[in-house]
């Protein structure tokens, strides 16, 4: 008999919440630079899929009294999700277009569509694409899954791709031990044995503590901190550590009650007299742009002894998000408000095993209200910035940290643990989400960082040389920002997907371009520099 599972949480509330004109897909989107095999590909995508078994799943038929909407696992799938669409010019647009507005069906298994472009094909000036190589377009139902399961299906792909393909065997590269790891040998000796060290290890220990109680006792003790060049004690040495950073308050929260700040909506390029009507186009509209990695603070340049860097790209991403929003509702005449960037973070492994479905959790970093004759826009002062970076960091430290909650919430599990028949849970879900709608926050960023796959699909089609991906902008928040850096990559791919009930394609554009000049002032907030020699240390982007 087919195994059958409930809804978990964030599957029935999606599942809830569905709306005809704004459909639920999560798009991503790979870039490869060679040719794919179509037969070979469609082959690994199919064998992928029957090693994560939870993607192959559809809805069963749900009538109103029924206690939950259920998922069935079938064993093979019911329709091929692989499609080669006609090569050409706008095959790429079209196939985008595609993943906003063609959501892959939920009574069929699996929920998911990889589409193959094949060059040539080209885009619109607003829309980086790739003249050679491949394409693939892979949509996803967000009721069923999110992007770093879809992800983790694209890897396995790419595994058995290139193990079919290749024309010897390629060992997988090495896994670096953890910072706290033993080394291999006094590990492999525990293993062994579980007791003391071996007689010459004993006796080197021993030589050790002697010459350093001997050290101890000769040498004079050193003042702490000493300047090395006492002409200019104000300025410190490239070879003195630095100065800590001068106590911050607590991060900025916000009252339950207060109200976070509403991005204001723009559509002057499709209604440019306020008495005309306007109907914008249903669904989403969605941006794609490549942007430096943002300069680091020096203490990512030390060495591997140094403390940790004060705050992450992701943190940086965050501000940027804040200046952005508070930016663009003072150029539209906004009162001032607090900006609440909603932050999914995923605590699953990443290997082959890892867990498929909706994972993540949604936390809520704030920031407070800045008026709007403020200079703090979006080319605010270092120091302002400075300080915003330091109480980000703070917040999102602790968030991580956290032990991992409900997803949605406390109310939101409450509430999918009505004793109620799904019909009735599903109008009180949307009643409630309609009565919350004023305090839903400003904007979502979700930030993968660094991919944590190569995505190498061996000597035909190559490593994955940029990946992008996008969530669903479901109003009343209507905005959401999500980024990726490939593996071996030194650029941040971004996605900006929008409302059109809440943006026109020509705002949309603007704020993109805001959000490029904010993500430059948190990097111009940055220290200067470190001398040259300091190895740099390696830093995953913030993932969440």
């Amino acid at each position: 008999m087919t195994a059958r599972l409930p809804f978990p949480l964030v599957d029935e509330i999606s599942r809830h919440c569905l709306q005809d004109d704004t459909p639920e897909t999560v798009h991503i989107e790979v870039h490869l630079p060679g040719r794919l095999h179509h037969e070979g590909l469609r082959t690994a995508f199919h064998q992928a899929l029957a090693r994560h078994p939870r993607v192959l799943v559809r809805q069963l038929p749900t009538r109103w009294w029924h206690r939950h909407y259920t998922w069935q696992l079938a064993p093979a799938p019911d329709v091929d999700p692989v499609a080669f669409p006609p090569p050409g010019p706008d095959a790429l647009t079209r196939a985008r277009t595609r993943a906003l507005t063609d959501c892959p069906p939920l009574d069929a298994a699996p929920p998911v569509r990889l589409e193959v472009i094949d060059p040539p094909h080209t885009t619109d000036d607003h829309q980086p694409a790739a003249p050679t190589g491949t394409v693939l377009l892979f949509t996803l139902h967000h009721t069923a899954l999110d992007a770093p399961a879809g992800l983790r299906i694209l890897a396995t792909t790419a595994d058995l791709y290139r193990e079919t393909t290749q024309s010897g065997p390629t060992p997988p590269p090495p896994t670096p031990p953890p910072p706290t790891a033993r080394a291999p040998r006094h590990q492999a000796r525990s293993e062994a044995r579980g007791e003391g060290r071996t007689q010459a290890e004993r006796a080197e220990r021993a030589q050790r503590a002697q010459d350093a109680e001997r050290t101890q006792r000769v040498a004079p003790p050193a003042p702490a901190l000493a300047p090395l060049t006492p002409s200019t004690p104000s300025t410190p040495s490239a070879l003195s550590p630095p100065s800590p950073p001068s106590p911050s308050p607590s991060p900025y929260h916000p009252g339950p009650l207060t109200r976070p700040a509403r991005l204001a909506p723009d559509h002057t390029a499709t209604t440019p007299h306020p008495s005309t009507p306007r109907s914008p186009r249903p669904g989403n509209g969605m941006l794609l742009a490549a942007l430096p990695l943002p300069a680091r603070p020096h203490h990512t340049h030390t060495t591997e002894h140094s403390p940790p860097s004060p705050h992450t790209v992701n943190d940086q991403l965050l501000v940027a998000t804040h200046l952005m929003a508070t930016h663009w509702n003072a150029l539209h005449d906004r009162p001032a408000a607090p900006v609440i960037v909603t932050m999914p973070i995923d605590d699953r492994p990443r290997g082959p095993h890892m867990p498929i479905g909706n994972g993540t959790r949604l936390t809520p970093v704030a920031f407070p209200p800045t008026p709007a004759r403020s200079p703090f826009l979006p080319q605010a002062p270092t120091p302002t910035v400075t300080h915003l970076l330091h109480h980000t960091a703070t917040r999102t430290r602790a968030l991580k940290s956290a032990t991992p909650g409900p997803q949605l919430g406390f109310p939101s599990t409450a509430l999918t643990s009505l004793p109620l028949p799904v019909g009735a849970r599903r109008a009180l879900t949307r009643t409630l989400r309609s009565l919350a709608a004023p305090w839903t926050p400003t904007a979502l960023l979700s930030n993968i960082g660094r991919v944590p796959y190569p995505l190498d699909f061996g000597d035909t089609g190559g490593r994955a040389t940029a990946v992008w991906f996008s969530a669903p902008a479901r109003m009343p928040r209507g905005l959401s920002i999500t980024t990726a850096t490939t593996r071996d990559g030194d650029r941040i791919h971004l996605a900006l997907r929008w409302s059109r009930a809440l943006l026109d394609d020509a705002a949309a554009a603007r704020l993109l371009a805001l959000f490029r000049t904010s993500l430059a002032t948190t990097a111009s907030a940055t220290t200067p520099p470190p001398p040259v020699g300091a190895a740099p240390r390696t830093e995953g982007g913030g993932t969440p």
